[in-house]
């Protein structure tokens, strides 16, 4: 009776696995292909590693500088809330968070001092599921963070679920929260972050 058990355990345990997992779509049937895709990389990255360059009339960052870093911000927000999130409130992250997150940067950038700016980096390490992080904006020679955005789900009674993007900062031992802005979800619970 234990081996009949032990076999009807192993079926039922295959069946019920069966389908449930899905290789990463970066993976290929073809072994060649999956060697030239480059794994997903954990590391920060720095936007550029050169001396900072300004005009004498202008004492504001490189606007280049500045819209490549807007660019992984946006980038990562929008990755944050995956396809499934992002469809249904597309219009109020273009109009209201987006645009605001933006300012954000750039009075952070601002800020700083022009020899320090072009150490700025954007960590793009996401947290899935139901963590806040969406990025790190960090200094890259030290690789301490300068602010962190994160991006939180309210339920409040009687009104649904809100998304409460805010950002925190190092000059107050990122205790403090500054609004971005929220987005009303609906009365239903949210799918997880990057689903």
């Amino acid at each position: 009776m234990k081996l009949w058990f032990r076999k009807v355990s192993v079926i039922l345990i295959t069946i019920l696995t069966l389908g449930l997992y899905i290789p990463p779509t970066y993976l290929s049937a073809d072994p060649a292909e999956n060697e030239e895709v480059a794994s997903p990389k954990e590391e920060p990255t720095l936007l550029d590693d050169s001396p900072f360059e300004t005009d004498t009339d202008d004492h504001q960052p490189n606007n280049d500088y500045l819209s490549q870093i807007t660019v992984i911000a946006k980038n990562a927000t929008i990755s944050k809330l995956g396809p499934r999130i992002f469809d249904q409130v597309e219009e109020d992250v273009f109009t209201n968070i987006l645009p605001t997150m933006e300012e954000i940067i750039s009075s952070i950038l601002e800020e700083g001092s022009e020899d320090v700016i072009p150490y700025y980096g954007i960590s793009e390490q996401t947290t899935r599921g139901y963590g806040e992080k969406i990025f790190n904006l960090y200094d890259g020679r030290t690789n301490e963070d300068i602010a962190r955005f994160h991006v939180r789900r309210d339920n409040r009674p009687g009104e649904g679920y809100w998304f409460n993007f805010h950002y925190h900062l190092n000059t107050d031992n990122f205790e403090k929260h500054h609004v971005i802005g929220e987005i009303f979800w609906d009365k239903n619970t949210p799918p997880k972050w990057m689903s």
